[in-house]
């Protein structure tokens, strides 16, 4: 299993479900074939790589007071401009790059929202900028892991989710210390099962199907800790232990 250490964090920004500034201790690749089957959801992500969406993100957008007016504009390039951003008010930061803020807020000319360079804010933490770009340094390693079909330690159960799609099954429990839970994700393969038979007219043996069994091919079980992952563990089992038998195609003789 491949590591990857990842720097410990601190972002103090709005409420999170669950706090995203974690420790990565440990990465999993999980192949194509290992994954449960599931429907592939489109994402901002998937048009603007270098993006991060604070919703998407598990945060609430960010709220930052607006001190100069600024231009606003519609890539984050900073071809084409909008509009002008207002100063003295509220904005809502939606997304963040390495450079920009893409904002919604008020405009010169009315309701307005595009991508405005960070100097038109003033944050109330001096420590703001540098947070935010390790908050964003994170989130785009972890868009590289989904990107990639792959889960880490430190991944909240949503980004989880997100690779491996809904476990096929589920514990929690809830102490003075916090919760835990374990989300189990099997994969069964079909294996056919064949028996020999003699054709009495002939006398020559043949195979015939008797039964279809689904059996466990592979397990993964990823253990969390408050809706982190802190432990990741990937197994295969060939062994023949109770399996699902399904009925054999009905054949015409």
């Amino acid at each position: 299993m491949k590591k990857i250490q990842f720097p410990k964090i601190q972002v103090n920004l709005p409420t999170m479900r669950p706090a995203m500034a974690i420790l990565f201790t440990c990465l999993l690749a999980i192949p194509l074939d290992a994954q449960v089957k599931r429907t592939p959801r489109k994402s901002l992500l998937d048009s603007e790589p270098g993006v991060v969406y604070l919703e998407q993100a598990s945060v609430k957008p960010l709220e930052l007071k607006v001190i100069r007016e600024a231009p606003v504009f519609s890539d984050k390039e900073g071809k084409h401009q909008l509009g002008t951003l207002a100063a003295n008010q509220i904005a809502r930061i939606e997304a963040i790059t390495d450079k920009v803020y893409r904002v919604r807020g008020m405009g010169t000319r009315g309701g307005i929202a595009g991508w405005v360079a960070p100097w038109a804010f003033s944050p109330n933490d001096p420590e703001f900028a540098a947070k935010l770009k390790q908050f964003y340094n994170r989130q785009i390693q972890v868009q590289e892991l989904i990107a990639a079909n792959q889960i880490a330690c430190g991944m909240t159960m949503e980004e989880i989710s997100r690779v491996l799609g809904k476990p096929t099954k589920t514990s929690s429990r809830k102490t003075e210390a916090g919760e835990t839970a374990l989300w189990e994700y099997v994969r069964y393969e079909e294996v056919k099962h064949y028996i020999t038979r003699v054709d009495p007219t002939t006398g020559t043996p043949y195979r015939q199907l008797s039964h279809i069994t689904q059996e466990e091919k592979s397990r993964i079980n990823v253990d969390f800790e408050n809706q982190i992952a802190t432990a990741i563990e990937e197994s295969k089992d060939h062994s023949k232990k109770s399996p699902r038998i399904l009925l054999p195609p009905l054949i015409a003789w």
